[in-house]
């Protein structure tokens, strides 16, 4: 199987989501689960049927994080320099509005847009890889063709 490519912050928030399900949430649901079958009748009883569909979907992300984790190769930024790479932060302009935004690119599985988390599939991380400070990219989007210059390449 292919590694997945995370950041240490990352690794480090999927492996205490992992930690809550199976030591919290799990364990809780498995007590809702008991309660609800001690109130007789399973097949009208709401509480029941709510409580398994709840601890089905704890144990299918239960799942699916074992296996990311399990998959996953932690990048330290601090090890790289230079043009950009995994785990970046890029200080974008964009060359029509003059708007900065600044991005870390990030694994798919920690990108979050609103907190800068760019995930390494997106157009944009796509067209910043391997440039460098000083360089203008185009990205196709789904407003059109955007253009963007790299103002500062860092690995923090």
């Amino acid at each position: 199987m292919e590694k997945i490519l995370m950041t240490r912050a990352g690794h480090a928030a999927l492996s205490a989501e992992l930690k809550n399900l199976t030591s919290v949430e799990r364990p809780a649901i498995i007590q809702a689960i008991s309660e609800a079958r001690e109130h007789g009748d399973l097949s009208e009883n709401a509480e029941y049927h709510s409580a398994r569909e709840k601890h089905s979907f704890i144990e299918g992300r239960v799942k699916e994080l074992e296996g990311i984790l399990s998959l996953s190769q932690i990048v330290d930024p601090k090890t790289l320099s230079g043009s950009v790479k995994f785990s970046a932060t890029v200080t974008i302009v964009d060359e029509d509005t003059d708007e900065e935004k600044t991005y870390q690119i990030v694994g798919e599985h920690e990108a979050d847009i609103e907190r800068g988390l760019l995930n390494i599939k997106s157009p944009i991380a796509r067209a910043l890889i391997s440039k460098e400070e000083g360089d203008s990219v185009d990205v196709r989007t789904p407003g059109g063709l955007k253009s963007y210059e790299i103002l500062k390449v860092e690995y923090i």
